[in-house]
């Protein structure tokens, strides 16, 4: 018999990876109360109840997306060390990251969403992007703190410019060359990568 506690946690999760990827899909102002609400295969007085409003559920989906940026970052630098600059952004600008905006990267899809919004909702992205910069910074080489911070904000600036760019592309053959492109300006900014076997 399942617990009454692990239910609701469980349908918690299961409503706020939909609204997420509701949000990641169709933006803040293309997806609606009901829309959200069927995605997430719930009532809406269960969405108002765990959320409050349709912003509260925003915050609550970019808070959660970029967390798995925050634990994803730190994968990538541990299972591949020295070559994780490469590795990630490999990654980042792949054709399956590019093709998949409702499940990819909540910095790419929902960062244009977030300069519409409050001002609390601008705080937690500066705070949770400025904590993916410090991860990021841990990964650098060769520089002073403020160089190593800088490189990172303009690494963080070209991923999710050079992204949203390349998924706007109509052809295929654009589409990969602009993410050729920014894969090259990402790790000639991102300069030396640190060794973590000598750290």
């Amino acid at each position: 018999m399942r617990h009454k506690g692990i239910d609701k946690a469980e349908t918690k999760q299961r409503m706020i990876d939909a609204v997420g990827r509701g949000f990641r899909k169709s933006g803040f102002s293309g997806i609606g109360i009901e829309g959200l609400v069927k995605v997430a295969g719930v009532t809406s007085g269960a969405f108002y109840s765990h959320f409050g409003s349709k912003s509260g559920a925003f915050d609550i989906a970019l808070t959660v997306g970029l967390d798995e940026v925050i634990k994803a970052i730190p994968e990538f630098q541990k299972k591949y060390q020295s070559n994780w600059i490469d590795a990630f952004t490999e990654y980042y600008l792949g054709e399956a990251h590019r093709q998949n905006i409702e499940t990819g990267c909540a910095m790419a899809s929902l960062t244009p969403e977030v300069v519409r919004f409050k001002e609390d909702t601008h705080a937690i992205f500066e705070n949770k992007m400025t904590e993916i910069v410090e991860l990021i910074v841990i990964g650098l080489s060769g520089g002073s703190s403020e160089e190593l911070t800088s490189k990172a904000w303009s690494m963080l600036g070209i991923l999710i410019g050079g992204i949203n760019l390349s998924r706007a592309m109509k052809t295929t053959e654009t589409s990969e060359g602009v993410a050729s492109a920014i894969k090259l300006s990402v790790i000639q900014v991102a300069g030396t990568p640190c060794d973590f076997n000598h750290k």
